[in-house]
């Protein structure tokens, strides 16, 4: 596994628009329609990455606590399935069902969705403030598979807490790490 860093999509980005469908329910999902208003936390994952297998715990937990206080997530996938068909959206769903995710996991099978947000690893993480303008993006918490460092998700707490409070987000903000998204040829 080869460990990849997030590429840090500048603050104050807009976010991108997409139509994506998810595996869990079969709808397509309007990106703008789900987060405007609303705080929203756009997530890469798949289902194959250690590092995505390593933080599903604390996103699920997370995602939980903070959908009860108004705030969307979705989750995108968007690797290569000819490649990596554990990835491929049947699974996805799986993944989502086992895991006990409470939110879209959608399939970006064009992979422009990922290219739109400028996203490089699984995980990625990403937090838009009620007017789609990008206030937080980098790692979940400081937590990696083997470093004993117990799950947080302090760095995505704290700029969801700010947002919640009405302060501004720290700008000291450390980059997501994890496997590469799997690019089509």
């Amino acid at each position: 596994m080869a460990l990849k860093e997030s590429n840090m999509l500048p603050l104050g980005t807009r976010a991108p628009a997409f139509s994506l469908p998810d595996t869990i329910s079969g709808q397509i999902i309007h990106g703008h329609e789900e987060m405007t208003g609303r705080i929203s936390v756009i997530m890469f994952l798949c289902n194959h990455c250690p590092y995505v297998i390593h933080v599903n715990p604390q996103i699920t937990a997370l995602a939980r606590e903070y959908q009860k206080k108004g705030v969307t997530f979705l989750a995108i996938s968007s690797n290569d399935v000819v490649k990596y068909p554990q990835d491929g959206p049947d699974l996805m769903k799986e993944t989502a069902r086992q895991e006990g995710y409470s939110f879209p996991y959608l399939y970006d099978e064009s992979q422009d969705v990922a290219r739109a947000y400028d996203a490089a690893c699984t995980p990625d993480f990403y937090v838009f403030d009620t007017d789609l303008t990008l206030v937080y993006r980098g790692r979940l918490d400081d937590s990696r598979p083997g470093n004993d460092t117990p799950l947080s998700g302090k760095d995505l707490r704290q700029a969801l807490d700010a947002l919640l409070a009405n302060q501004p987000v720290a700008e000291l903000q450390y980059p997501s790490a994890g496997c590469n998204i799997k690019w089509k040829p």
